[in-house]
């Protein structure tokens, strides 16, 4: 069945690209979620105050990976002890969050961040939030890795 994920882990780009390669995935689009502006755009979640954040939206089929492992390559893809950061990328809207869509992702989602806290020095600083509107990001932002391979 397709069942679908939200989150955010750095620059959309990097992430996008990892998933798009994950078997079970069938779908990724990057845009933004979790701030208090309606429709934003790259350069207002950069530039301006919207709270957004840079997230991955994506589609998979739970009967090839399930949630817990697609958390399990969200956890693999950033470093999730840098507050409102990823590498070179600085500001909050690169933060390490987890957007749940219901009760079950939930807890799934903090039962994951516990048991990978083990593997990290440093504490896990992820946010695990109710999802709320995903605004897909630009078209030139889409599969940017791929078109742009230079």
């Amino acid at each position: 069945m397709i069942q679908k994920a939200l989150f955010g882990a750095g620059c959309f780009w990097g992430v996008e690209e990892h998933f798009s390669n994950v078997r079970g995935v069938n779908k990724t689009e990057v845009g933004y979620s979790g701030g208090n502006t309606e429709n934003p755009t790259y350069e207002s979640v950069c530039y301006e105050n919207t709270d957004h954040a840079e997230v991955l939206h994506i589609e998979f089929d739970d009967e090839i990976i399930s949630y817990e492992n697609i958390l399990d390559e969200f956890w693999k893809c950033h470093d999730p002890t840098t507050i409102d950061r990823q590498g070179p990328d600085i500001g909050r809207q690169y933060r390490s969050v987890i957007y749940y869509l219901n009760d079950e992702q939930r807890t799934i989602a903090q039962n994951s961040k516990n048991k990978h806290q083990s593997k990290f020095q440093e504490k896990i600083v992820t946010d695990i939030s109710k999802a709320n509107t995903f605004y897909r990001a630009e078209e030139y932002h889409q599969q940017y890795i791929k078109k742009n391979k230079n």
